[in-house]
């Protein structure tokens, strides 16, 4: 009788523990699907991240990186012909200005990085939203690097020239989703800022003179540096640094995680997601502007390597697969926040 009783309570527990188990998992799914849910469930976006390709990234950054571009510190003509061919990508795409009058520059006056004699420019492209065209998601590169000593050009491939061509390479997805019928539902900013590497000027610029309000600018994803591996990391490169997606909204670090877990199962490291971290990279790009305005934010990074800030960083150095998978992932990202059902709270 005694091993009976023992019996039915063990099979009672067990029975217990699998239906708690089979319920956290449903909770969990559900949470999911929740996080997820927006009115394109049913289309695959990876169609559309597909055509970031290689190739295109390839070509489009070899260039762009290139010497004829001198470097692109800001105000220089290098800088002058790295926002003419942003334009021209842009009018390539019919993916229309961002300003309200539909032109691609905002002026930054040189008065405001402390060089009068000069003029820069961020560059803006815009697709509108099908259904709540006023909340507004930005995502952001810097243009800009850091020029040209003793006749030898630092190219900035990496740093930011691989955040740069990704960023036209989400905007072309996000056109040909918009053609296909499938515009998003809120609208993007495509933001390409100048002055990054002199003080996050041109951030700050937008952020102080916004086309679209900061309390309708429902996240900024900035993508800086994306196309190298850490060599810490070499053993397992197939990641990420993501950096406050969690700062000021729980919503977008699990609306992040949720989506990176759907399409991309890239690795989330969140080792520099620290107000606290010695290296301060959440302070030293162009996102903190952005945050400063209470707009949650998500730093796609891949950390330093031997060529930060020298003129090694150069295309042929980029790993042009693992910068794919980046750029997907920022895609898939954008794509969830800009068509699902809430925006990102605040904590």
């Amino acid at each position: 009788m005694k091993y009976m009783i023992l019996t039915l309570c063990a099979v009672a527990l067990t029975t217990s523990c699998s239906s708690k188990k089979k319920s956290n998992e449903e909770n969990g799914k559900d949470k999911k699907e929740t996080i997820l849910s927006n009115e394109y469930n049913d289309v695959d976006a990876m169609k559309y991240a597909n055509t970031i390709t290689l190739e295109e990234l390839k070509e489009q950054l070899y260039f762009y990186a290139s010497d004829e571009m001198e470097g692109r510190y800001t105000g220089s003509p290098g800088q002058k012909k790295a926002v003419e061919y942003l334009k021209s990508k842009y009018q390539e795409m019919n993916v229309p200005g961002g300003n309200l009058d539909g032109t691609y520059f905002q002026t930054v006056p040189g008065s405001y990085f402390n060089k009068p004699d000069v003029t820069s420019e961020n560059v803006l492209a815009f697709i509108k939203g099908t259904e709540k065209p006023d909340e507004v998601l930005v995502i952001s590169a810097h243009l800009d690097h850091i020029g040209m000593k003793d006749g030898v050009v630092f190219n900035g491939a990496d740093d930011d020239g691989s955040g740069t061509i990704a960023l036209i390479e989400i905007a072309e997805a996000f056109k040909k989703a918009a053609d296909d019928g499938y515009g998003p539902k809120r609208s993007i900013l495509f933001l390409h800022v100048t002055g990054e590497e002199i003080g996050l000027y041109g951030s700050k610029y937008y952020s102080e003179n916004p086309v679209y309000a900061m309390d309708k600018t429902i996240t900024n994803l900035n993508i800086d540096m994306i196309g190298r591996i850490d060599p810490k990391r070499e053993e397992k490169s197939d990641y990420i640094y993501l950096i406050g997606s969690d700062m000021l909204s729980q919503d977008l670090h699990d609306m992040s995680e949720a989506a990176n877990d759907k399409y991309m199962q890239l690795d989330l490291d969140y080792k520099y997601n620290g107000k606290n971290d010695p290296n301060r990279f959440y302070y030293r790009s162009d996102h903190y502007n952005f945050a400063k305005n209470d707009v949650p934010v998500i730093f796609y990074f891949n950390g330093t390597h031997e060529d930060y800030h020298k003129a090694g960083d150069t295309p042929d150095k980029i790993e042009y697969e693992m910068y794919q998978k980046r750029a997907q992932l920022v895609f898939v990202t954008a794509w969830e926040l800009a068509n699902g059902t809430e925006r990102p709270t605040l904590k």
